[in-house]
């Protein structure tokens, strides 16, 4: 789709840059409008976006050997601790070389090697989402020759060949880990992408296009239940809609599929007379992180047009 198939283009490019939030800025001009990171406008905002809302408030509250909230439990309390601190600020576009960051990873890195679930080592049914996610962000910070890195890499393939099974969904396959573990193989270079990790990726891609119906969201129980199907959110934490299967899709360059083309068409349906994409924050009572910024609806719509275009 091109920028002139979508109604009020200019006005909500102009809207989006108009954001008080420069990650949405900044992520706006990359993603959506392809300027380059050595601009001076593009560079100028990322620079601002460690010291502005909602990102300054998450590194504030990092402790100094880079834990959030409790350094024994890096996934609890929810939405808070260091997994999902580190999950939203990749999300949010903080630089890769932000010293922060790059402890958050260290430690969350740190912790599971001392102390790795016997389900990881033993490649057992478990918890896919949490790995797809624990692989985005180190990743994302540049961790990929790490001996563990590798290992979960490992892990989350099988797990996608599994359909993501899962005992929280009564031991059948499941939305949530399989587009999780996608999220995190997407960030493997192309051409340093293994056998396994390439299989894994179309077998992925396929259970969303081909094995069940990504507009339909006709996944096993526990998914296709689920109301965040018939939404736009953000953030997501573990979970899955149809725009972030739709995100990870675009990165995966699936997007040609004719399947994907009916969700396309589906997400082209919820724009606005106005030219937006409204949503919301499903567990913002969780995580209230867009207090001081201007609101979910420039996310879902930056997000939608990241996709469209």
């Amino acid at each position: 789709m091109s920028k002139i198939d979508i109604p009020h283009y200019h006005e909500t490019i102009h809207w989006l840059l108009q954001s008080q939030t420069p990650s949405i800025r900044y992520l706006t001009m990359t993603r959506v409008l392809g300027m380059a990171e050595d601009d001076a406008e593009v560079s100028s905002t990322r620079q601002s976006i460690p010291i502005s809302p909602p990102v300054e408030g998450i590194l504030a509250a990092q402790h100094p050997e880079g834990y959030w909230e409790r350094a024994k439990n890096i996934y609890s309390p929810k939405y808070r601790s260091s997994h999902w601190s580190m999950l939203l600020l990749v999300e949010l576009g903080l630089e890769v070389r932000n010293p922060q960051l790059q402890r958050g990873a260290e430690f969350i890195l740190q912790v599971i090697e001392k102390n790795p679930p016997h389900y990881l080592t033993r490649r057992e049914i478990g918890l896919g989402c949490f790995w797809g996610n624990w692989l985005r962000y180190q990743l994302y910070c540049g961790r990929g020759a790490e001996p563990l890195v590798q290992e979960v890499i490992d892990f989350v393939c099988e797990d996608i060949q599994r359909g993501g099974q899962c005992r929280y969904n009564w031991n059948l396959p499941c939305a949530w880990g399989v587009a999780r573990g996608l999220y995190g193989l997407a960030l493997i270079p192309e051409n340093q992408r293994s056998a396994s990790v390439r299989k894994a990726l179309d077998m992925g891609i396929r259970f969303f296009l081909e094995e069940y119906d990504l507009v339909k969201a006709n996944f096993p129980p526990r998914n296709r239940k689920h109301p965040l199907w018939n939404k736009l959110s953000f953030p997501l934490y573990y979970q899955a809609d149809r725009l972030f299967v739709l995100r990870i899709l675009k990165e995966l360059k699936a997007l040609e599929h004719p399947k994907a083309q009916e969700a396309l068409t589906w997400l082209s349906s919820k724009q606005t007379k106005a030219g937006i994409w409204r949503g919301g924050s499903t567990f913002k009572s969780s995580r209230p992180f867009l207090a001081g910024t201007d609101g979910v609806e420039r996310w879902i719509t930056l997000h939608a047009l990241e996709v469209l275009l």
